[in-house]
């Protein structure tokens, strides 16, 4: 039971900890979130569309040099 209670005092101290933590965050403000977001998802696509032309082009090089058959 001493264990169960010094447990719950650490996660209670822990969560203290989170809280004060948090009131000192600089949180982004709608405009900045709005222009990251824009920046995550045009990052994503280019990305992706690299790797795509990536793959294909080597898919058909390895089809070349190693014909199936």
């Amino acid at each position: 039971m001493k264990n169960l209670r010094q447990g719950i005092r650490d996660f209670r101290t822990f969560l203290d900890g989170v809280v004060l933590e948090m009131k000192k965050t600089s949180w982004p403000g709608r405009q900045e979130l709005l222009e990251s977001t824009v920046v995550v998802i045009v990052s994503v696509l280019l990305l992706s569309f690299y790797v795509g032309v990536a793959d294909k082009i080597l898919r058909t090089l390895l089809r070349w040099i190693l014909p199936s058959g």
